[in-house]
């Protein structure tokens, strides 16, 4: 989640909440009186107090010797937004409940997820997911009119062909060898 803090007599700033530190959550939590899983739910729902622990934190960053209490910003000042991986997430499963649904057109999930870039703290990128899933995906038919074949080998550095690059998976479900937990043995 993504804190944009935009002070009246000043430039807006990001916050990024996923790249707080186990000590800085914690201090977060003293702070506000709340867990870090609360927090992190309160965050959702734009929470003035969440918002302006996560934010006082970070800015301690830069700034170590600011107090809670000189970090004060006005209630309108704060907003939150997804950040890309909570973007990807959120619209892949819109796409995800439409398509099991028969009533429904992806084309009016696709209008509907256009208020969804606003919500995006990288709107570009949120766009481009959307605009993404109009294509034909792996379920869908190839329209294209050209044969279905695995992508051409192409040259390496030596000359020798190789296989074309594969793409790193983004969904939860199907974890490979490289996101995947490596298993600790107990013997």
């Amino acid at each position: 989640m993504i804190i944009v803090y935009t002070p009246a007599d000043g430039e807006p700033e990001q916050f990024d909440a996923s790249s707080l530190k186990v000590s800085e959550a914690s201090i977060v939590s003293r702070a506000i009186d709340m867990k870090w899983a609360e927090i992190k739910e309160a965050l959702n729902e734009d929470d003035v107090d969440a918002m302006r622990g996560v934010a006082w934190v970070i800015k301690k960053r830069s700034q170590p010797s600011l107090r809670f209490t000189e970090f004060d910003p006005g209630v309108d000042e704060m907003t939150t937004r997804f950040d890309k991986d909570e973007a990807v997430r959120v619209i892949d499963n819109a796409f995800d409940m439409i398509a099991e649904q028969d009533d429904i057109e992806p084309e009016t999930v696709h209008k509907a997820l256009s208020g969804l870039v606003e919500a995006c703290a990288d709107r570009e990128h949120a766009r481009s997911l959307i605009d993404a899933r109009k294509a034909p995906g792996p379920k869908e038919p190839d329209t294209s009119g050209q044969p279905e074949h695995a992508s051409e080998p192409t040259p390496g550095p030596s000359g020798t062909p190789t296989s074309a690059p594969s793409e790193t998976s983004t969904s939860d479900s199907s974890p490979t060898s490289a996101t995947s937990p490596l298993a600790v043995s107990m013997t």
